[in-house]
């Protein structure tokens, strides 16, 4: 239940982001639901991978590489989706993955801890 919960808040984030900025479009909330799905399936199996591949680089930035691990996942997403979902380019990106990793910090992490 949290985890539907939690996939349910990173639509409404997405929804958010894509409201906020113009170079984010998701096509509405029936859109947003299957990006945060593919987000998380694509988080769950390609992004360890990615980690594993460049740790050398992760550990000399300190981990900020990581932002950069997950706005190829949010791209891969918006590939995957085709026109429901775009993404204007990698700045954009980078800026909506620092965005959803800082709200699901103080939104999502404590929903789910209780």
């Amino acid at each position: 239940m949290r985890w539907l919960i939690g996939l349910l808040i990173n639509a409404v984030i997405l929804l958010g982001i894509a409201y906020l900025f113009d170079g984010f479009e998701l096509s509405g909330f029936g859109a947003a639901i299957i990006a945060s799905l593919l987000l998380t399936i694509v988080n769950a199996v390609v992004k360890p991978i990615l980690v594993v591949l460049t740790l050398p680089i992760t550990v000399l930035t300190l981990g900020l590489f990581l932002f950069v691990i997950s706005a190829i996942t949010l791209m891969l997403t918006a590939a995957l989706m085709g026109s429901a979902f775009v993404i204007n380019g990698f700045g954009m990106a980078l800026l909506a993955a620092v965005l959803i990793a800082l709200i699901q910090t103080f939104v999502v992490k404590p929903i789910r801890k209780g």
